[in-house]
């Protein structure tokens, strides 16, 4: 599988890249370790150049950079649960499949998931510079129209179910992202806590 090519035609013509995604078999260990990883993996190594080397600037005070150590375990978390939650997602879109109208399909629904991902885990590379960060929430947004665009495709419900699909899963979603949220700075904050790294790291 060609990442690259892969993750350009879902952004530049996602409409016929469902249409080929949707007949293809993949496995879960290739979709996750393969595409969902790397791309995944923009976010978090971004995320951790830009808090760890480049800061934050905060008025009147300086420029916050997060500690090294603390940085990296948060980049290691972040990356493991972007994995976890596009498989429970993956569980949620399949589970919703027959109150929609559309066929149950752990695989479909397992591609539906990271494949519509693609948007917001390109766009993590704005991390390195958080003043851009919202393009991150604009990739969001593109993300939640190409599961809208999947939908019908993958799991075959009918079109005009698919705004209230999408709605239902982006709900669950937004649920998943505040408990993955909630994880990574428990995870955070207590490996800083455990090594005296909360203390102030201005420059």
């Amino acid at each position: 599988m060609n990442v690259i090519e892969r993750a350009k035609r879902l952004l530049m013509s996602p409409k016929q890249e469902w249409e080929v995604i949707a007949g293809e078999t993949t496995s879960t260990a290739d979709l996750l370790k393969n595409y969902a990883l790397p791309l995944a993996a923009i976010g978090a190594v971004a995320g951790f150049i830009g808090g760890s080397f480049i800061g934050v600037s905060i008025p009147f005070v300086g420029t916050y950079r997060t500690p090294i150590g603390m940085g990296l375990a948060g980049a290691i978390t972040s990356l493991v649960l972007a994995l976890v939650t596009v498989y429970v997602l993956s569980l949620i879109i399949n589970a919703l499949a027959p109150k929609f109208g559309g066929e149950k399909n752990a695989s479909q629904a397992l591609k539906l998931a990271v494949y519509s991902s693609t948007p917001g885990w390109v766009a993590g590379a704005v991390r390195i510079l958080p003043s851009l960060s919202l393009l991150a929430v604009l990739a969001g947004i593109y993300s939640q129209y190409e599961l809208y665009l999947g939908l019908p495709r993958l799991m075959k419900n009918p079109p005009d179910k698919s705004p209230v699909y999408t709605l239902a899963v982006v709900g669950c979603a937004i649920v998943l992202g505040i408990v993955v949220a909630a994880v990574t700075g428990a995870v955070v904050g207590a490996g800083a806590m455990a090594t005296g790294a909360l203390q102030p790291g201005l420059h």
